[in-house]
């Protein structure tokens, strides 16, 4: 049995699956219990899920029972009283977000099983549950930098576009990854000079042959870090360490010394952020002013459209919860070692060793487990 509730975190709109995801998890002949109005957010009515063959359920309860909970975002307190150690959660959970302390002791307290979307890893190191998201997030992080720059927010004033007679504006990517890509896309696609920083020589290349002379790309170190966001309109952050809290690249010395009404957007939130000077924040409260420079540190950027969103994440996390589904947890991890990279918190203890660093806890192999 599958539960679907509805998502609580503020702001967030998305759902743990389409109807037509619903419909694959029930012909496979699976039981789906869908809370009532979990996709409205979206745009799937109740009647797409009846449709598709699920159960609608009246309340949160009644979908945390299944033996398996797909969602969207990591649970938050008033959902933890449905925790129990036969549970298996798939969702992302950012656990090594420092703020997820609470949630990752709680997970391991009531012995969940929680695999994570953001560290399902193929062995070339792709996250493929990520990707979907982490392009939308590099997309809308520029809208929400151009957004934010107007001067009625306490912006520059500039246009994050090419207007005849008037420089193009500056964004600045940190990180070349998925996020990255699709954040120097969106800002090249407006007419502004985008520069791309990472560690990595060969994605610098495959990124200057992917997007042009249009694009400059540097090696991310503290001297090019500094220079480039000194004068910067937009700063992007779009680093990550798969399963780990992202390191910090920008001081609040560095953020200091922007032009007054830049804007910054921290991608990386998710996992802790990459600027010194971030801080979570929600859709309802998406800035605030530090060092005179505009942050947009939303958590779930990709909340904003979430009937996108939801779409494009079904596909790929479907396959995945179909395999968890028809083989069970044990059976499904040893047989796909990229399932078993996503497992978090399995029995009681943290599987995943960048989490039980971040947070202090034990670490234990999963392979040791079962």
């Amino acid at each position: 049995m599958i539960g679907i509730p509805k998502e609580i975190k503020t702001g967030e709109n998305r759902v743990g699956a389409t109807p037509s995801g619903v419909d694959m998890l029930v012909k496979a002949g699976h039981r789906v219990l869908v809370e009532k109005g979990a996709g409205e957010g979206s745009g799937f009515s109740d009647e797409e899920y009846r449709s598709a063959g699920a159960e609608i359920v009246s309340s949160p309860t009644d979908a945390w029972e299944a033996e398996m909970v797909l969602k969207i975002k990591e649970p938050i307190e008033p959902e933890f009283k449905f925790f129990r150690d036969d549970l298996l959660l798939f969702t992302y959970l950012h656990l090594a977000n420092p703020e997820l302390r609470e949630l990752t002791k709680t997970l391991v307290e009531k012995k969940v099983t929680a695999i994570a979307y953001e560290t399902v890893q193929l062995p070339d190191g792709t996250l493929p549950l990520l990707e979907p998201m982490s392009e939308a997030a590099g997309h809308m992080g520029i809208i929400m930098g151009a957004y934010y720059l107007q001067s009625h927010f306490g912006g520059k004033g500039v246009v994050l576009g090419r207007v005849a007679g008037c420089r193009p504006a500056e964004v600045v990517v940190i990180g070349g990854g998925s996020v990255g890509t699709g954040a120097a896309r969106a800002a090249i696609s407006l007419g502004a000079n985008a520069t791309i920083l990472d560690i990595k020589m060969d994605r610098l290349r495959e990124l200057q042959e992917l997007l042009g002379d249009r694009v400059t790309t540097l090696y991310s170190n503290r001297k090019n870090v500094e220079a480039c966001v000194r004068k910067a309109d937009v700063v992007v952050g779009a680093v990550l360490a798969p399963g780990a809290r992202a390191p910090i690249l920008v001081t609040r010395e560095m953020v200091g010394k922007m032009e007054p009404g830049s804007v910054i957007v921290d991608v990386s939130i998710d996992q802790g952020g990459i600027f010194e000077t971030s801080r979570p924040t929600t859709h309802e409260h998406p800035i605030y002013v530090e060092e005179g420079v505009i942050h947009y540190c939303v958590t779930d950027i990709p909340g904003a459209v979430p009937r996108t969103s939801t779409i494009a994440l079904t596909k790929v996390t479907l396959p995945y919860a179909l395999q968890l589904a028809n083989l069970g947890f044990i059976q499904a991890v040893k047989r796909d070692a990229v399932l078993a990279k996503g497992t978090n918190v399995y029995a009681g203890y943290v599987t995943n060793q960048a989490v039980a660093k971040a947070h202090g806890l034990s670490y234990q192999p999963l392979e040791k487990l079962i």
